[in-house]
């Protein structure tokens, strides 16, 4: 990657103010395959003044020429495809199926998205004799974290650049040259000097300047609850609007009316998303106590046909976790649900067999989890799911809506009007009905700890405006 070792400020690609190198890990290997400069606060200064010159010009600029903009970057990303996809491979461990069918298509499906919102939306209502004017917000540090890395930067960058706003993007270190790539993209595509602005490093010596930069006047920030609090109380002193999307620990109730065999596999499926690593996930399934034995011998089966291996490899369906420090919690977490007294019915502790290099976890699955168990709070972040029975509908959204979390959760029924009636109850961002397909358009975030404010689509576009009063502006 040319430019792993410089960022990209005010248009250009520039060196370090006082470099820190840190090789970035390929997860299936453990060995890095990429050399990264972290920066400093003084390259945040360097790229938010860049950011703040450019503002007012691009907030000028006519819906027309954005709308110009974000087809060539759509253009530029679908022309380097498959370069998306062999670096969320290396950087990610992302086996190449998944990297080019789950991750990389994200990038498009959110820039479609965002074009067609952009193509309809008013920014300016006249209510009564006041206008409604929505602008843009200003100059904007955007911090992303290393998971979907092309998806959470895309939820960014591009309804920024609609709206007109600036910006300074702090990619995850674990997961940046899929980002250096964009970057590359929307050079090739004109954005104008300053408004696009990347700086690599790490959340203590780059996220916290950007997150408490005076003259940021929004951060938006998706990693861990941990560190979006922190981000929060750097940006309280400047009192800059702050959107996070944190972390989830998804409830999925299958009602006692479901096609069994295809709700549960479809439930582990969506569990070992990502090899387990995002935060939306079914990672609670919830099922009638009467049901459970079936659950469990259906589960068992399911779980041991899954396939870890190589990323290179098109049949791998997991890959390893994105680095040792995740590879270690998730291994905590396993042994914290035997030694609490959840049944085990597949996979566990340690590697699968003839994996010994590599961050992979085997695909597990614990039953009868009671819901007070860790495993039943806590956000994993590997491929575990924890099954857990109930004994009515009430129960079983109570205890859906027993958790810190609230940021997705998961009907299945075979009756539409019970299913929609569970999913009103549910305290969550995203409630999904028998495995919908995915909707770009749809409001993505979360209830209590899972953050607040929304991404995608129109959502995601008014998250980047202010609104102006314009009283009187009939009668003038």
């Amino acid at each position: 990657m040319s430019h792993a070792a410089q960022f990209y400020i005010d248009g250009h690609w520039v060196e370090p103010d006082a470099p820190r190198p840190f090789s970035v890990i390929n997860p299936a290997t453990e060995q890095p395959f990429a050399s990264l400069a972290l920066g400093n606060s003084r390259d945040i200064d360097r790229a938010v003044s860049a950011a703040r010159r450019a503002f007012l010009p691009w907030a000028a600029t006519p819906v027309t020429e954005r709308l110009a903009l974000l087809r060539r970057i759509l253009d530029g990303y679908q022309r380097r495809y498959e370069e998306f996809v062999e670096a969320i491979r290396l950087e990610m461990g992302s086996p190449v199926t998944f990297a080019r069918d789950g991750q990389a298509v994200r990038g498009p499906a959110h820039l479609n998205a965002i074009i067609e919102v952009l193509e309809n939306f008013n920014f300016e209502t006249l209510r009564g004799t006041t206008q409604i004017r929505l602008e843009p917000i200003g100059v904007c540090g955007l911090i992303t974290p290393w998971n979907w890395p092309v998806n959470q930067v895309m939820v960014k960058v591009a309804p920024a650049l609609a709206a007109g706003c600036t910006m300074v993007l702090k990619p995850s270190e674990y997961s940046p040259i899929s980002t250096l790539l964009l970057a590359e993209v929307l050079h090739d595509a004109g954005v104008p000097a300053g408004v696009f602005n990347l700086v690599n490093g790490d959340g203590e010596g780059v996220g916290a300047a950007l997150a408490s930069h005076p003259d940021v006047d929004m951060v938006s920030f998706t990693g861990s609850t941990r560190a979006g609090i922190a981000v929060a109380k750097l940006a309280a002193d400047s009192v800059k609007r702050v959107a996070q999307e944190l972390g989830g620990k998804s409830a999925n109730i299958l009602l006692d009316d479901v096609m069994l065999e295809e709700a549960v596999t479809r439930g582990i499926a969506g569990c070992f998303t990502n090899s387990g690593q995002s935060c939306s996930i079914p990672t609670r399934m919830l099922v009638p106590r009467a049901l459970l034995p079936q659950v469990d011998e259906i589960a068992r089966r399911v779980a041991a046909g899954y396939r870890t291996g190589p990323t290179d490899d098109p049949q791998t369906q997991l890959g390893p976790l994105v680095n040792l420090a995740q590879f270690t919690r998730v291994q905590q977490l396993i042994a914290s649900g035997i030694s609490e007294g959840a049944r085990l019915i597949a996979g566990g502790c340690g590697k699968p067999e003839g994996l010994e290099t590599g961050y992979y976890v085997r695909p597990t699955i614990f039953s009868n989890v009671t819901p007070g168990m860790t495993l039943a709070r806590e956000e994993i972040f590997g491929p575990v799911l924890s099954i857990i029975p109930y004994d009515s509908d009430d129960d079983a959204v109570a205890i859906a809506n027993d958790s810190d979390y609230g940021l997705a959760a998961y009907v299945q029924s075979g009756d539409p009007a019970r299913a929609r009636n569970v999913a009103r109850r549910l305290r969550a961002g995203q409630v999904h009905i028998n495995y919908p397909r995915p909707d770009f358009h749809a409001p993505f975030g979360g209830y209590r700890r899972s953050g607040n404010g929304r991404e995608w689509g129109e959502a995601g576009l008014r998250e980047y405006l202010e609104i102006k009063a314009i009283v009187g502006y009939g009668d003038a």
